[in-house]
């Protein structure tokens, strides 16, 4: 009887300290902590953001790297394609740097002037206003001594709503000449012309428009594109 009592008792000793040991190298053990680190999803940014202090030196890289000189400015209705000039290259830059950031798609041709000019690039859209925002907010100073004048059929870049000296040019919008406009010339830089589509330049030119010359019905630009 004694035996038994003194070899449970033992078993039980030892089964404790198994215990306590177990324990005790368990506490001992050292955690190892995971960082989790959060990937960085924030967009990179291919170009800088474009004001008055970069944008001609931007311009200067941009405008070799580039050399499309062909659009297409797809409307509601038809079709206008640009040969735009390689001496006006600032102004052939830009417009090549904007149709490739899709500045101008879901824009209008907002101002028609009578057997004078179609206006276009404004919009009260706001998904175009945030796009522009993003790209940058400057002004393109006019080259008008290349020997281009304002015939009928030329693209041509009007001056900023911000009031300047120098005619600063908004590169956002654009106008196409429907007639001849010859006084416009040391004002405004013609840098490109119809190469196709005068056909849909004149029916823009014919809608009825309001006092303020804004068409009565929208004419859409729907989408430019670079051409072969």
């Amino acid at each position: 009887m004694r035996v038994l009592l003194l070899v449970g008792f033992c078993f039980l000793f030892l089964n404790c300290e198994d215990k306590q040991s177990k324990s005790k190298t368990k506490s001992n053990t050292p955690k190892t902590e995971v960082k989790v680190v959060e990937k960085d999803t924030t967009p990179q940014r291919e170009f800088p953001y474009l004001d008055k202090d970069n944008v001609m030196d931007f311009f200067l890289d941009y405008e070799p790297k580039n050399p499309e000189n062909k659009v297409r400015i797809s409307t509601s209705m038809g079709d206008i394609d640009i040969l735009l000039y390689d001496k006006t290259k600032f102004h052939r830059a830009n417009f090549i740097f904007l149709t490739k950031q899709h500045a101008f798609d879901n824009t209008q041709f907002h101002r028609v002037v009578k057997n004078f000019i179609i206006q276009g690039g404004n919009t009260d859209d706001l998904q175009v206003a945030a796009r522009r925002g993003k790209i940058g907010r400057y002004l393109l100073p006019t080259d008008t001594n290349r020997g281009y004048t304002h015939k009928r059929g030329v693209i041509s870049m009007p001056s900023s709503d911000i009031e300047n000296p120098y005619k600063l040019a908004s590169p956002y919008e654009f106008f196409i000449t429907q007639q001849n406009a010859f006084h416009l010339d040391g004002d405004f830089t013609v840098f490109g012309e119809v190469i196709k589509g005068m056909d849909v330049v004149d029916k823009i030119n014919a809608v009825d428009i309001d006092k303020a010359d804004w068409p009565l019905r929208n004419i859409y630009i729907k989408k430019v594109e670079i051409i072969e």
